[in-house]
């Protein structure tokens, strides 16, 4: 890896335990994040490939390293470039975990990307704002179901 010419680091918490946020996480029906579309090529594992469509171009992304129910590292090149997502997932109480993104930007041709990749510094903790309010209600959803079928027994 060469040398980083951009990075950014955001942390955001949601009130989910740290094994539910991480299943949430690694389901692409849950990365929301208009106009983008996002597919994996397969499970969600080392060397997975991750598709993003946008309306007027397709990037495509690997999955680099994983380590289950903890964090993640993806990277996309782009442009003689490479950006990677360092996620990290840590439980902050037993119902409370706490989402880290770390974003570096790197290669031949990084310098020439860093003021593109600046925007990602107002989008960024937005989506995860949106990915952490998402995972709540859809654990307060699976909570609910959890506690219906245990009173109907």
């Amino acid at each position: 890896m060469s040398r980083i010419v951009w990075e950014f680091e955001h942390s955001v918490e949601s009130g989910v335990p740290r094994q539910f946020a991480w299943r949430y996480w690694t389901d692409a029906a849950n990365w929301e994040d208009p106009p983008a579309r996002f597919e994996f090529d397969g499970p969600f594992a080392v060397g997975t490939r991750i598709r993003a469509i946008l309306p007027d171009q397709t990037l495509w992304s690997v999955i680099r390293e994983v380590k289950d129910g903890q964090a993640a590292r993806i990277e996309t090149e782009v442009h003689g470039a490479a950006l990677a997502f360092h996620w990290r997932f840590e439980e902050v109480a037993a119902q409370r975990t706490r989402m880290r993104q770390r974003l570096e930007l790197y290669g031949p041709e990084a310098e020439a990307l860093v003021e593109q990749a600046r925007f990602m510094e107002q989008s960024v903790p937005r989506g995860m704002a949106r990915m952490a309010g998402n995972m709540e209600r859809a654990w307060e959803k699976e909570d609910r179901k959890r506690d219906f079928s245990l009173r109907s027994e």
